[in-house]
Protein backbone atom coordinates (compact mmCIF):
# COMPACT_ATOMS: atom_id res chain seq x y z
CA UNK A 1 0.00 0.00 0.00
CA UNK A 2 1.43 3.29 -1.16
CA UNK A 3 2.11 5.79 1.65
CA UNK A 4 0.03 9.05 1.49
CA UNK A 5 2.36 11.00 3.30
CA UNK A 6 6.04 10.21 1.77
CA UNK A 7 6.95 13.47 0.83
CA UNK A 8 5.99 15.44 4.35
CA UNK A 9 7.81 12.02 6.61
CA UNK A 10 10.70 13.07 3.76
CA UNK A 11 10.52 16.28 4.97
CA UNK A 12 13.44 17.29 7.60
CA UNK A 13 15.54 15.83 5.80
CA UNK A 14 14.83 17.24 2.66
CA UNK A 15 15.24 20.59 3.68
CA UNK A 16 18.44 19.78 5.22
CA UNK A 17 19.93 18.47 2.11
CA UNK A 18 17.86 21.10 0.15
CA UNK A 19 20.01 23.70 2.44
CA UNK A 20 22.88 22.62 1.05
CA UNK A 21 21.79 22.27 -2.30
CA UNK A 22 20.30 25.73 -2.27
CA UNK A 23 23.31 27.43 -0.69
CA UNK A 24 25.98 25.65 -3.06
CA UNK A 25 24.03 25.89 -6.46
CA UNK A 26 23.05 28.75 -9.10
CA UNK A 27 23.13 27.47 -12.13
CA UNK A 28 23.29 23.87 -13.25
CA UNK A 29 24.53 22.40 -16.80
CA UNK A 30 22.19 19.27 -16.87
CA UNK A 31 19.61 21.43 -16.53
CA UNK A 32 20.35 24.98 -19.14
CA UNK A 33 21.66 22.18 -21.75
CA UNK A 34 23.80 22.83 -24.89
CA UNK A 35 22.23 25.26 -27.32
CA UNK A 36 19.75 23.00 -28.80
CA UNK A 37 19.33 20.50 -26.60
CA UNK A 38 15.87 19.53 -25.69
CA UNK A 39 16.28 16.82 -23.19
CA UNK A 40 14.37 16.93 -19.85
CA UNK A 41 14.63 14.87 -17.22
CA UNK A 42 11.38 14.11 -14.99
CA UNK A 43 11.25 12.99 -11.73
CA UNK A 44 7.79 11.48 -10.46
CA UNK A 45 7.16 10.91 -6.97
CA UNK A 46 6.48 7.95 -6.24
CA UNK A 47 6.98 3.87 -7.96
CA UNK A 48 4.92 3.29 -11.24
CA UNK A 49 1.93 2.77 -10.49
CA UNK A 50 -1.80 4.17 -11.95
CA UNK A 51 -0.83 7.81 -10.20
CA UNK A 52 1.48 8.42 -13.86
CA UNK A 53 -0.45 6.65 -16.02
CA UNK A 54 -0.81 10.13 -18.02
CA UNK A 55 3.03 10.19 -18.15
CA UNK A 56 3.31 6.41 -19.46
CA UNK A 57 0.84 7.29 -22.22
CA UNK A 58 2.84 10.47 -23.45
CA UNK A 59 5.69 8.64 -23.76
CA UNK A 60 4.78 5.23 -25.31
CA UNK A 61 2.31 7.57 -27.51
CA UNK A 62 5.36 9.71 -28.59
CA UNK A 63 3.82 12.80 -27.21
CA UNK A 64 6.95 14.31 -26.01
CA UNK A 65 9.18 13.16 -29.06
CA UNK A 66 6.39 15.39 -31.14
CA UNK A 67 7.15 18.27 -29.47
CA UNK A 68 11.12 17.76 -30.01
CA UNK A 69 12.10 16.78 -26.23
CA UNK A 70 13.96 13.63 -25.24
CA UNK A 71 12.78 12.48 -22.40
CA UNK A 72 14.16 10.40 -19.53
CA UNK A 73 11.46 9.51 -16.69
CA UNK A 74 12.96 8.63 -13.33
CA UNK A 75 10.27 6.97 -10.74
CA UNK A 76 10.62 7.94 -7.10
CA UNK A 77 10.05 6.28 -4.17
CA UNK A 78 10.08 6.29 -0.27
CA UNK A 79 13.98 7.88 -0.56
CA UNK A 80 13.43 10.32 -3.13
CA UNK A 81 13.34 13.92 -2.30
CA UNK A 82 11.80 15.73 -5.72
CA UNK A 83 13.00 19.08 -4.90
CA UNK A 84 16.47 18.57 -4.41
CA UNK A 85 16.42 16.27 -7.36
CA UNK A 86 15.70 19.78 -9.02
CA UNK A 87 18.21 21.78 -7.12
CA UNK A 88 20.73 19.11 -7.61
CA UNK A 89 20.35 19.32 -11.63
CA UNK A 90 19.61 15.47 -11.53
CA UNK A 91 15.80 16.30 -12.77
CA UNK A 92 14.55 19.65 -14.70
CA UNK A 93 11.05 18.46 -13.59
CA UNK A 94 9.54 17.12 -10.40
CA UNK A 95 6.39 16.30 -9.45
CA UNK A 96 5.87 17.24 -5.48
CA UNK A 97 3.44 18.50 -2.45
CA UNK A 98 2.76 22.37 -2.19
CA UNK A 99 3.85 21.77 1.71
CA UNK A 100 7.60 20.66 0.94
CA UNK A 101 7.98 23.06 -1.73
CA UNK A 102 6.87 25.63 -0.48
CA UNK A 103 8.95 24.66 3.02
CA UNK A 104 12.14 24.73 0.98
CA UNK A 105 11.39 28.16 -0.52
CA UNK A 106 10.50 29.80 2.89
CA UNK A 107 12.78 27.89 5.17
CA UNK A 108 15.96 27.54 2.49
CA UNK A 109 15.47 29.94 -0.23
CA UNK A 110 15.22 27.56 -3.02
CA UNK A 111 14.82 29.28 -5.88
CA UNK A 112 11.67 27.00 -6.87
CA UNK A 113 8.42 28.11 -8.78
CA UNK A 114 5.50 25.52 -9.11
CA UNK A 115 4.00 25.63 -12.58
CA UNK A 116 0.95 23.76 -12.68
CA UNK A 117 -0.93 20.56 -10.42
CA UNK A 118 -1.80 16.65 -11.80
CA UNK A 119 -4.46 16.49 -8.78
CA UNK A 120 -6.32 19.23 -8.47
CA UNK A 121 -8.15 17.57 -5.82
CA UNK A 122 -5.78 15.88 -3.03
CA UNK A 123 -6.56 12.12 -3.05
CA UNK A 124 -6.36 12.69 0.96
CA UNK A 125 -9.26 11.66 3.03
CA UNK A 126 -11.60 10.21 5.22
CA UNK A 127 -11.96 6.46 4.37
CA UNK A 128 -14.32 4.66 6.19
CA UNK A 129 -16.96 1.50 6.26
CA UNK A 130 -20.19 2.51 4.67
CA UNK A 131 -21.97 1.02 7.26
CA UNK A 132 -20.69 3.95 9.24
CA UNK A 133 -22.77 6.49 7.97
CA UNK A 134 -19.62 8.89 7.78
CA UNK A 135 -20.10 11.05 5.05
CA UNK A 136 -19.17 14.59 5.87
CA UNK A 137 -16.74 16.32 8.35
CA UNK A 138 -19.73 16.20 10.91
CA UNK A 139 -20.17 12.74 10.94
CA UNK A 140 -16.81 12.22 12.81
CA UNK A 141 -18.08 14.41 16.10
CA UNK A 142 -17.94 11.40 19.16
CA UNK A 143 -16.19 9.01 16.47
CA UNK A 144 -12.33 7.34 16.45
CA UNK A 145 -10.35 8.28 13.58
CA UNK A 146 -6.72 6.81 12.88
CA UNK A 147 -4.53 9.50 10.98
CA UNK A 148 -0.88 9.24 10.87
CA UNK A 149 1.29 11.41 12.72
CA UNK A 150 2.80 13.55 9.53
CA UNK A 151 -0.91 14.15 8.33
CA UNK A 152 -2.26 15.37 12.39
CA UNK A 153 -1.97 19.07 11.78
CA UNK A 154 -3.83 18.79 8.13
CA UNK A 155 -6.60 16.58 9.70
CA UNK A 156 -6.95 19.52 12.72
CA UNK A 157 -7.28 21.73 10.19
CA UNK A 158 -9.76 20.14 8.38
CA UNK A 159 -12.12 20.00 11.34
CA UNK A 160 -10.96 23.75 12.34
CA UNK A 161 -12.50 24.62 9.35
CA UNK A 162 -15.68 22.77 9.54
CA UNK A 163 -16.09 24.26 13.33
CA UNK A 164 -15.25 20.91 14.75
CA UNK A 165 -13.81 21.27 18.57
CA UNK A 166 -10.55 19.48 18.26
CA UNK A 167 -11.68 17.56 21.28
CA UNK A 168 -14.53 16.54 19.54
CA UNK A 169 -13.10 13.70 18.02
CA UNK A 170 -10.71 11.13 19.00
CA UNK A 171 -7.16 10.48 16.96
CA UNK A 172 -5.31 7.68 17.02
CA UNK A 173 -2.19 6.67 15.31
CA UNK A 174 -2.43 5.22 11.50
CA UNK A 175 0.01 2.87 10.37
CA UNK A 176 -1.52 2.86 6.68
CA UNK A 177 -2.94 -0.65 7.48
CA UNK A 178 -6.81 -1.09 7.40
CA UNK A 179 -7.09 -3.81 9.37
CA UNK A 180 -8.09 -1.87 12.69
CA UNK A 181 -10.72 -0.13 10.62
CA UNK A 182 -11.95 -4.21 9.48
CA UNK A 183 -11.98 -4.86 12.88
CA UNK A 184 -14.40 -1.92 14.01
CA UNK A 185 -11.65 -0.67 15.94
CA UNK A 186 -11.27 2.88 14.41
CA UNK A 187 -14.61 4.45 12.86
CA UNK A 188 -12.30 5.67 9.59
CA UNK A 189 -8.88 6.34 8.73
CA UNK A 190 -6.87 9.31 6.84
CA UNK A 191 -5.76 7.83 3.47
CA UNK A 192 -5.52 8.08 -0.43
CA UNK A 193 -9.11 7.64 -1.18
CA UNK A 194 -8.17 6.70 -4.40
CA UNK A 195 -6.10 3.05 -3.57
CA UNK A 196 -8.00 2.32 -0.07
CA UNK A 197 -11.38 1.78 -0.90
CA UNK A 198 -10.52 -1.01 -3.27
CA UNK A 199 -8.56 -3.29 -0.59
CA UNK A 200 -11.42 -2.68 1.93
CA UNK A 201 -13.91 -3.96 -0.94
CA UNK A 202 -11.28 -6.91 -1.08
CA UNK A 203 -11.91 -7.74 2.22
CA UNK A 204 -15.80 -7.81 1.48
CA UNK A 205 -16.46 -4.20 3.09
CA UNK A 206 -18.45 -1.64 1.17
CA UNK A 207 -16.34 1.60 1.53
CA UNK A 208 -17.31 5.46 2.35
CA UNK A 209 -14.91 8.37 1.99
CA UNK A 210 -14.59 12.34 1.53
CA UNK A 211 -11.76 14.19 0.69
CA UNK A 212 -9.91 16.62 2.85
CA UNK A 213 -10.16 19.50 0.15
CA UNK A 214 -13.73 18.76 -0.31
CA UNK A 215 -14.20 19.32 3.40
CA UNK A 216 -11.92 23.38 3.54
CA UNK A 217 -8.80 21.77 3.28
CA UNK A 218 -7.79 22.88 -0.34
CA UNK A 219 -4.14 21.35 -0.90
CA UNK A 220 -3.36 19.75 -4.25
CA UNK A 221 -0.88 17.14 -4.87
CA UNK A 222 1.53 16.33 -7.69
CA UNK A 223 2.20 19.36 -7.92
CA UNK A 224 4.50 20.08 -10.77
CA UNK A 225 7.66 21.77 -10.28
CA UNK A 226 10.40 23.25 -11.72
CA UNK A 227 13.71 26.10 -10.64
CA UNK A 228 13.44 29.50 -11.41
CA UNK A 229 16.33 29.05 -13.38
CA UNK A 230 15.27 26.23 -16.21
CA UNK A 231 11.70 28.23 -16.21
CA UNK A 232 13.82 31.37 -17.46
CA UNK A 233 16.31 29.55 -20.21
CA UNK A 234 13.90 26.73 -21.58
CA UNK A 235 10.34 27.98 -20.59
CA UNK A 236 9.33 26.66 -24.07
CA UNK A 237 10.49 23.16 -23.28
CA UNK A 238 8.61 23.21 -19.62
CA UNK A 239 5.20 24.61 -22.02
CA UNK A 240 6.00 21.69 -24.56
CA UNK A 241 6.26 18.68 -21.33
CA UNK A 242 3.06 20.19 -20.46
CA UNK A 243 1.35 19.90 -23.40
CA UNK A 244 2.56 16.73 -23.81
CA UNK A 245 2.20 15.49 -20.73
CA UNK A 246 -1.64 16.78 -21.14
CA UNK A 247 -2.35 15.25 -23.72
CA UNK A 248 -0.98 11.68 -22.39
CA UNK A 249 -4.03 12.36 -19.81
CA UNK A 250 -6.47 12.81 -21.64
CA UNK A 251 -5.72 9.87 -23.64
CA UNK A 252 -6.22 8.19 -20.10
CA UNK A 253 -8.93 9.49 -19.26
CA UNK A 254 -10.80 9.34 -22.05
CA UNK A 255 -11.18 5.13 -21.14
CA UNK A 256 -9.52 4.52 -17.60
CA UNK A 257 -9.89 0.82 -18.21
CA UNK A 258 -7.80 1.01 -21.64
CA UNK A 259 -4.00 1.70 -20.66
CA UNK A 260 -3.53 -0.23 -17.54
CA UNK A 261 -3.98 -3.99 -18.85
CA UNK A 262 -0.90 -2.40 -21.94
CA UNK A 263 1.20 -1.51 -18.68
CA UNK A 264 1.06 -4.67 -16.37
CA UNK A 265 3.98 -6.16 -18.20
CA UNK A 266 6.26 -2.84 -18.87
CA UNK A 267 5.58 0.40 -16.55
CA UNK A 268 3.59 -1.51 -13.60
CA UNK A 269 5.89 -4.37 -13.17
CA UNK A 270 7.25 -4.76 -10.30
CA UNK A 271 4.99 -3.50 -8.14
CA UNK A 272 3.09 -6.02 -6.65
CA UNK A 273 -0.28 -4.63 -7.19
CA UNK A 274 -2.93 -6.33 -9.35
CA UNK A 275 -4.63 -5.23 -12.76
CA UNK A 276 -7.74 -4.66 -10.65
CA UNK A 277 -6.28 -2.59 -8.10
CA UNK A 278 -4.58 0.00 -10.61
CA UNK A 279 -7.59 -0.01 -11.98
CA UNK A 280 -9.87 1.32 -9.55
CA UNK A 281 -6.98 3.99 -8.54
CA UNK A 282 -7.13 4.95 -12.12
CA UNK A 283 -10.71 5.66 -12.45
CA UNK A 284 -11.14 6.96 -8.77
CA UNK A 285 -8.35 9.52 -9.57
CA UNK A 286 -10.36 11.01 -12.69
CA UNK A 287 -12.15 13.44 -11.14
CA UNK A 288 -8.90 14.19 -9.24
CA UNK A 289 -7.45 14.83 -12.28
CA UNK A 290 -9.97 17.00 -14.82
CA UNK A 291 -10.47 20.77 -14.79
CA UNK A 292 -12.81 22.55 -16.59
CA UNK A 293 -9.71 24.93 -16.91
CA UNK A 294 -7.68 21.77 -18.52
CA UNK A 295 -5.67 19.29 -16.85
CA UNK A 296 -2.65 21.02 -14.69
CA UNK A 297 -5.23 23.98 -14.05
CA UNK A 298 -3.07 26.29 -12.32
CA UNK A 299 -5.81 29.30 -11.57
CA UNK A 300 -5.29 32.52 -9.42
CA UNK A 301 -8.45 31.04 -7.33
CA UNK A 302 -6.77 27.79 -6.96
CA UNK A 303 -3.56 29.16 -5.80
CA UNK A 304 -5.64 31.47 -3.15
CA UNK A 305 -6.84 28.48 -2.04
CA UNK A 306 -3.72 26.84 -1.42
CA UNK A 307 -2.17 29.30 0.10
CA UNK A 308 -4.86 29.84 2.37
CA UNK A 309 -4.87 26.36 3.58
CA UNK A 310 -0.88 25.89 3.91
CA UNK A 311 -1.46 28.85 6.36
CA UNK A 312 -3.47 26.63 8.50
CA UNK A 313 -0.76 24.31 9.12
CA UNK A 314 1.65 27.38 9.45
CA UNK A 315 2.81 27.77 5.87
CA UNK A 316 3.35 31.05 4.34
CA UNK A 317 3.40 31.08 0.22
CA UNK A 318 3.17 33.77 -2.01
CA UNK A 319 1.59 34.29 -5.36
CA UNK A 320 5.14 34.46 -6.66
CA UNK A 321 5.85 30.64 -5.54
CA UNK A 322 3.07 29.91 -8.45
CA UNK A 323 3.22 30.42 -11.95
CA UNK A 324 -0.09 29.55 -14.49
CA UNK A 325 0.84 31.26 -17.18
CA UNK A 326 2.65 28.80 -19.13
CA UNK A 327 -1.03 26.90 -19.21
CA UNK A 328 -2.03 29.77 -21.49
CA UNK A 329 0.44 28.42 -24.35
CA UNK A 330 -1.36 24.98 -24.57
Amino acid sequence: MRNPTRATVLRGAALGALGLFAAGCSRHDSATGDAGDRSLTFQASWINDAEFTGYFVAIDEGYYAEEGLQLEYVSGGPSVIPESSLLSGAAHIALTSPDTTVSAITEQGAELVVVGTQYQRNPLGVVSLAASGIATPADLVGRTVAVPDVNRLAFEAMLTVNDIALDGVSVVPYAYDPTPLLNGEVDATLDFVTNVPFTLEQAGAAASSFLLYDAGYRIPNDTVVVTRELLEDRREDVVAWLRASRRGWEANLADPALYPPQFMDTWFEGTGRTLENELFFNQAQKPLVEDQAGIFALTPESIAATIESLALVGLTATEDMFDGSLLEDL
